[in-house]
């Protein structure tokens, strides 16, 4: 039996407004139990002490748990503090259905997702972090179907960080953590399970990952977008792929970034998914574009292309928060709309100053007009 993934953009107006998920339910555009993912860019910093991912998390606990069908308990939740400048908070629903007729033999958009087991607080930002991604992106991809990494596009993570009272628990126990330092965690941990999904992806070697962590030079992956929070202790993932084993009308594609202002990458994925243009994408296509995900990274060379940025030394904002207001301005100019979803801190994700990002777009009907 063939599968078919729908995904829904659904705005918020908080971290605890879903409304316009009961609206979709209501009208018969979502069905609760199918779905098994929802990444959410909630108004917070996006920093340690952003307690709206949190809020944001048990809301739709709360919802979910509201509908009888729906395993709450097994939905991806996936919550990405920040929407400086005018990104716009809103939620990514991913429905996976049985699909009513086989697979064409036409590869469309598929889906899987894994929560991992707890992490050790010792063990976040350390090899260890990154060997349970690689394990946790293996199992997502047996869950989607996909046999060749080649045929992944994008895997999101969310991942955990250290707070005071975790590390307190450690050095009680006798143990040591990679960093003290609450916000360092968070790009250590980042930057780990950016590697675990390297590992995974065959994008990197086992022996370039030991040692790597943190190094803003080091190696890193093309497809992988990672987001630290303190409301979980494991990692939640999800992966976007193709495979001719799915139907439906949506597709993904993937660029990288090379810097803050490289849009031509994401232009040319734009154009394979068949949104055509090479000015901003007009009605037509901004209604076929379903979700767009990017990471954005204050480049530590203190340069936009020989021009000096000012992101890392602001002691007022951390650099995480000018970079998603920069790139989500960038990326909004490119594509019409403000509802994206970009998560600050690349580590190893892309090279330095730069990102991935990823399309999921609704492919024309050729027995309509698109």
């Amino acid at each position: 039996m063939a599968r078919e993934a729908r995904v829904h953009r659904i705005a918020a107006r908080g971290p605890d407004d879903v409304s316009g998920l009961t609206a979709a339910v209501d009208r018969g555009a979502l069905e609760p139990a199918a779905i098994v993912a929802i990444l959410g860019k909630t108004e917070g910093n996006g920093c340690v002490n952003d307690f709206t991912r949190g809020f944001a998390t048990a809301s739709l606990t709360d919802w979910l748990r509201r509908w009888p069908a729906a395993d709450a308990d097994r939905v991806a939740l996936v919550m990405s503090g920040g929407t400086e400048g005018a990104l716009s908070p809103h939620w990514i629903v991913v429905e996976v259905l049985d699909a009513a007729e086989p697979a064409t033999g036409t590869q469309a958009l598929a889906v899987g997702h894994v929560r991992t087991g707890d992490l050790l607080p010792e063990a976040v930002g350390r090899v260890a972090q990154a060997r349970m991604v690689e394990e946790g992106v293996r199992r997502a991809l047996r869950d989607a179907g996909i046999g060749d990494p080649a045929d992944v596009h994008f895997v999101q993570v969310k991942c955990p960080l250290l707070t005071a009272p975790r590390i307190a628990a450690v050095e009680a126990r006798g143990g040591t953590v990679a960093t003290r330092d609450t916000l360092r965690s968070m790009a250590l941990s980042r930057g780990a399970s950016a590697l675990g999904v390297a590992l995974a992806l065959g994008e990197v070697s086992p022996d370039a990952v030991a040692g790597a962590i943190g190094d803003d030079a080091g190696p890193w992956c093309s497809r992988a977008s990672c987001s630290a929070g303190s409301e979980l202790l494991g990692h939640e993932i999800v992966v976007f792929g193709m495979s001719t084993a799915w139907r439906g009308p949506l597709a993904v594609d993937h660029a990288v970034m090379k810097d803050a202002v490289d849009v031509e990458p994401v232009r040319a994925a734009m154009s394979r998914l068949g949104l055509d243009g090479q000015a901003q994408l007009d009605a037509a296509s901004r209604a076929r574009l379903v979700a767009l995900l990017a990471k954005a990274e204050a480049a530590h060379s203190g340069a936009v292309r020989g021009s000096r940025h000012v992101m890392l030394d602001d002691s007022d904002i951390a650099a995480t928060r000018h970079a998603r207001a920069f790139v989500g301005g960038v990326l909004a100019g490119l594509v019409g709309h403000t509802e994206l979803f970009v998560s600050g801190g690349a580590e190893h994700q892309g090279p330095d100053g730069g990102g991935p990002v990823a399309i999921i777009a609704r492919r024309p009907d050729p027995r309509r007009p698109s």
